[in-house]
C-alpha cells in the first residue's frame, strides 16, 4: 500500500484486536495496527511506521467510540503503560485473549480451532497482583496541563511510579493504581516524600549517575504482609539514608513486615540487585496457593496473581494426568510451585532452575509442605540438556515433562533435546503465545497437541498464560 506514508493522518475503522493488544484496521486490504484502539472505534490515526506488509499508527482522535467501551477506573488510564484494556469489558477481554492465542497457534498447521479452549477468568480483576516494580527517574512525565505551569510540589526532575508506554526514560508519578493492594500506592507516596527531602538524585539512564533506582513492593494475599525492596546505586550515605527511610516506612505502614536494600551497578534498567541486605524483618514473604505454602524472596520468580496461579496449577496437574508412578521433570521451576503441586500425584518430581535464590526458596518450600519426593537441580537447561546421557543417569528418564520458560520461550536446542528424550506427555506453560507457537511447531512431528487452555492472570492487559498439553505419537 504505497500511498500510506509515515506522518500521514487517516480515518480508520478498528476491526479487531491483534497480538500485543493493538487494534487492527485495513486500508484496501493493507493491515494497519493501532496502539490503544478497541474494536468498533472509528479513529483519526497518524502513521508512525510503514513496512512492506503492514503499518503502525497512533490515535490522534476518537471520532466514534466503540459500542463495547466502558469508563476506565484509573485516573492514569491512557498515559500509564500498565492497563491497556481497562476500558474494555472483562468478558470481552477473555474472548479476545482466547482469539489471540488461537491466531498465534494457527500457523502451526493442522490444529483444529476447537483445541484452544475458552479463557479461564481470574478470580479477581482488580488488586490481584502480588508484585509491582516502580521506577525512579530524573525526568517526570508531564500532563498537558502542566506544560505551561510550574509546580514546586512536583519537580520536573524527579518521578517515582510507572513508565509511560514507549518511553524507557520517562516515568509517570503514580497517585493511584488498581492492580495491587492499595497500600502499595501508600508506600510509593511515603517513599516519594522521603526521597524528595533526602537530597540524593534519582538514577539518570543517560549518563548513569544518581542514587535511587527501583522500589519493588510484594504482598502476600495469604496473610497481608508486605515486602519492600529498595534498589539503589552505591553511595557513602546509602546505609544511613536507607535506614532512615526504613524506620519511617515501618512506623507509618506497619503492614510492611520486611525491607531489603539492594545495590546495583548495572546500566540495564532491570530491578535486580547485585548485593542485598535485610534492613528489618525476615527478608521474605510467605504465600499460600490452596493448601500449599511458599516462601518468596525479593527477586525470586513467583506468579504475580496468586489466586489465578492456583487455577494455573490445577490445569497443569490435569494436563499431566498422573497416576502416581511417573517421574516428572519440571523445567524453569522457579520457587517450586509446580513441582511441589505435582509431587503428591507423582512418584518423583525433579525441578530445574538457573536462579540460585529461587532454588533456595524451592528447597525451603519442600520442607514447608513436608514433601519428600521432590528434588532440584541447578543449571541452565541449554547446558544441562547438551549432554543428555549424564543428566538421565543422574535424574532418570522422565515420563512427563512440564516447562514454564521465561517470556522468550525455550531455546531451540532445548526443544529438540526434549523431543529426543521422548517423554510420554509434555505440558508447556507459557506467558507468550508467539513463542509457545514457535516451540510447539518444533514438537508436532513426534507429539500430538491435545488442547490449549488459556488462563487469565493479567486482567486489563493483553497478557495471557496458556497451558498446552501434548502426548507422544504412537
Amino acid at each position: 500500500m504505497t500511498r500510506l506514508k509515515k506522518g500521514m493522518e487517516i480515518e480508520l475503522e478498528v476491526e479487531a484486536l491483534a497480538f500485543g493488544g493493538r487494534g487492527l484496521a485495513r486500508v484496501n486490504g493493507f493491515v494497519v495496527f493501532i496502539d490503544r484502539a478497541l474494536p468498533g472505534q472509528r479513529v483519526l490515526a497518524r502513521i508512525i511506521r510503514k513496512k512492506s506488509s503492514y503499518a503502525q499508527a497512533r490515535i490522534v482522535d476518537v471520532l466514534e467510540e466503540s459500542p463495547k467501551a466502558i469508563a476506565p477506573r484509573c485516573v492514569h488510564f491512557g498515559t500509564c503503560g500498565g492497563c491497556l484494556w481497562q476500558n474494555f469489558p472483562y468478558h470481552e477481554q477473555l474472548q479476545a485473549k482466547r482469539d489471540l492465542v488461537w491466531e498465534c497457534l494457527a500457523h502451526i498447521g493442522n490444529v483444529s480451532e476447537d483445541l484452544v479452549l475458552p479463557t479461564l477468568p481470574s478470580p479477581e480483576i482488580y488488586y490481584y497482583r502480588n508484585k509491582m516494580e516502580f521506577s525512579f527517574a530524573n525526568r517526570r512525565w508531564l500532563q498537558p496541563e502542566e506544560l505551561e505551569l510550574s509546580r514546586p510540589d512536583k519537580p520536573r526532575d524527579f518521578a517515582l511510579g510507572l513508565h509511560v508506554k514507549g518511553f524507557y526514560d520517562r516515568v509517570l508519578d503514580i497517585e493511584e493504581c488498581h492492580l495491587q493492594n492499595p497500600l502499595s500506592v501508600a508506600i510509593v507516596k511515603q517513599v516519594r516524600r522521603f526521597v524528595l527531602a533526602s537530597g540524593l538524585a534519582s538514577y539518570n539512564t543517560r549518563d548513569h549517575t544518581g542514587f535511587w533506582r527501583f522500589l519493588v513492593v510484594r504482598d502476600s494475599k495469604h496473610n497481608g504482609e508486605i515486602l519492600v525492596e529498595l534498589i539503589t546505586a552505591s553511595h557513602r550515605r546509602a546505609e544511613t539514608v536507607v535506614a532512615q527511610l526504613a524506620s519511617g516506612l515501618q512506623a507509618k505502614i506497619p503492614q510492611v513486615s520486611t525491607l531489603v536494600h539492594g545495590i546495583s551497578g548495572k546500566k540495564a534498567q532491570i530491578a535486580s540487585a547485585e548485593t542485598q541486605e535485610v534492613i528489618f524483618g525476615r527478608g521474605h514473604l510467605e504465600e499460600q496457593l490452596g493448601e500449599l505454602r511458599f516462601r518468596v524472596s525479593p527477586e525470586a520468580f513467583f506468579q504475580t496473581n496468586s489466586k489465578g496461579a492456583k487455577i494455573l496449577l490445577e490445569e497443569v496437574a490435569a494436563g499431566c494426568s498422573l497416576s502416581g508412578s511417573e517421574l516428572v521433570w519440571d523445567l524453569y521451576c522457579g520457587t517450586g510451585t509446580i513441582a511441589i503441586g505435582l509431587a503428591k500425584e507423582a512418584r518423583k518430581v525433579i525441578g530445574f532452575e538457573l536462579v540460585d535464590q529461587a532454588l533456595a526458596d524451592a528447597r525451603v518450600n519442600v520442607r514447608l509442605n513436608r514433601v519428600d519426593n521432590c528434588a532440584f537441580v541447578s543449571g541452565d537447561m541449554k547446558t544441562l540438556l547438551s549432554k543428555p546421557a549424564p543428566l538421565i543417569d543422574r535424574c532418570g528418564r522422565p515420563d512427563v515433562v512440564v516447562t514454564d520458560p521465561p517470556r522468550a520461550g525455550m531455546h531451540p536446542s532445548v526443544v529438540n533435546s526434549l523431543v529426543a528424550l521422548g517423554p510420554a506427555r509434555m505440558v508447556c506453560v507459557s506467558c507468550n503465545p508467539a513463542t509457545l507457537a514457535r516451540d510447539l511447531k518444533m514438537m508436532t512431528e513426534k507429539y500430538r497437541l491435545l488442547r490449549v487452555q488459556p488462563v487469565d492472570l493479567f486482567p486489563h492487559t493483553p497478557h495471557i498464560e496458556a497451558v498446552a498439553v501434548l502426548e507422544r505419537k504412537n
